[in-house]
């Protein structure tokens, strides 16, 4: 073959590929799916393993593609972190809105959701989060959907549990000032007095302080059975060891937050069955997708998934499952039809009210033994 052939036969050759990753391009659709949470600071077990559960479902989505309107979905995750703050969360939301996506999961923290709600909504994009305090439904936002139970449903089974099964008569309150903790700790306290108990205090830290003693030694002399603290585990972890220190053999209570391996091995031998937590949706180990799902985390990271990595992954297969009802990639059709739906995910039956809130979400009380958290009863 002479040279001015080979050449016209290797530029042919290069148009005929090129022309076939195009047609190829052209029947793929990329979606993105943004993931927004504490990646970097105290909290981010948290923030890491939430963004697991989502690359589980993306990892998975791309092994076996749908197809909607005749083109193959090719997903991406975007993630960023907020920080756990609210001016974090609102600059991480709008980088993930100028890379053009439009389905969220996350924000993790409620003061972080709150304000980084109102830039996805202005952005037209949807957002699935397990942040739990009742304003962020209350905003009137199409596109929001919780994941998970709220601090109403948290903060109020906890109560119940503390009054009816462990038949407490007098408790205490700590929050640490955040959407969260102050959210979760008025629900407790509001079902506490319905529940016949006394609130004997309520005192307030922050999320950033290790520091408890002033506190309870206040609380010690209240004689209090138990101390419900509306916090992250980072804080509550050294609250167990100092309740320990000053003698103050009263339970410890809180919410989802504190429902984590990271509580037992920040707090060690302070943090037993002493300690109890209330968390959304049901035992993952009760159900069989629940079982598959924990083999499946582990065997990607090496590790077991912790609190919300299920509900990530969940709230990432329901965008999918919604676009291939939806017939479309368009999140406002996508919405409709979530809105309207239900979706069997592996750690609950997904279904909203007109608010976004989900119309049934089990609330599941833990204890600890051996630094994990092992299920006590479901309600």
């Amino acid at each position: 073959m002479g040279v001015k052939h080979k050449v016209t036969y290797v530029a042919a050759a290069m148009a005929v590929m090129t022309a076939t990753a195009a047609t190829a391009q052209a029947q793929e659709t990329v979606v993105k799916i943004g993931h927004s949470g504490p990646l970097s600071g105290a909290q981010a077990f948290s923030g890491k393993d939430n963004e697991s559960g989502a690359r589980l479902a993306v990892e998975e989505l791309n092994a076996k593609p749908l197809t909607v309107a005749g083109k193959k979905l090719k997903f991406e995750l975007l993630s960023e972190d907020d920080q756990g703050d609210p001016k974090a969360g609102v600059a991480a939301a709008q980088k993930l809105i100028d890379n053009g996506v439009r389905y969220i999961v996350g924000p993790y923290n409620s003061g972080v959701t709150i304000p980084a709600s109102r830039a996805y909504n202005d952005a037209g994009a949807l957002v699935a989060t397990v942040a739990t305090n009742p304003k962020i439904t209350q905003q009137g936002y199409k596109g929001l959907f919780r994941v998970n139970a709220s601090d109403t449903q948290l903060g109020s089974k906890m109560a119940l549990y503390a009054a009816n099964v462990l038949k407490l008569k007098n408790v205490a309150v700590i929050d640490d000032r955040t959407a969260f903790g102050q959210g979760v700790a008025e629900e407790f306290k509001k079902q506490a007095r319905l529940s016949g108990m006394t609130v004997a205090g309520h005192e307030f830290t922050t999320d950033r302080a290790f520091d408890f003693n002033a506190i309870l030694t206040k609380l010690k002399t209240k004689k209090v059975e138990a101390i419900f603290f509306g916090g992250y585990a980072p804080q509550a972890a050294p609250l167990a060891r100092q309740m320990k220190q000053l003698g103050i053999n009263a339970k410890l209570l809180g919410g989802d937050t504190i429902c984590t391996a990271e509580m037992g091995k920040l707090g060690g031998e302070a943090v037993g069955e002493n300690v109890l937590c209330s968390q959304g949706g049901a035992v993952l180990d009760k159900a069989s997708a629940g079982t598959a799902f924990k083999t499946r985390f582990k065997a990607r990271f090496k590790k077991d998934p912790d609190v919300y990595a299920a509900a990530y992954y969940d709230a990432t297969m329901m965008y999918a499952q919604g676009m291939q009802k939806a017939a479309s990639v368009d999140p406002q059709k996508v919405g409709a039809v979530i809105s309207a739906g239900t979706y069997q995910g592996v750690a609950g039956n997904y279904a909203f009210d007109a608010r976004g809130d989900m119309k049934e979400s089990p609330v599941t009380i833990y204890t600890f033994k051996g630094g994990q958290p092992v299920a006590l009863s479901s309600y």
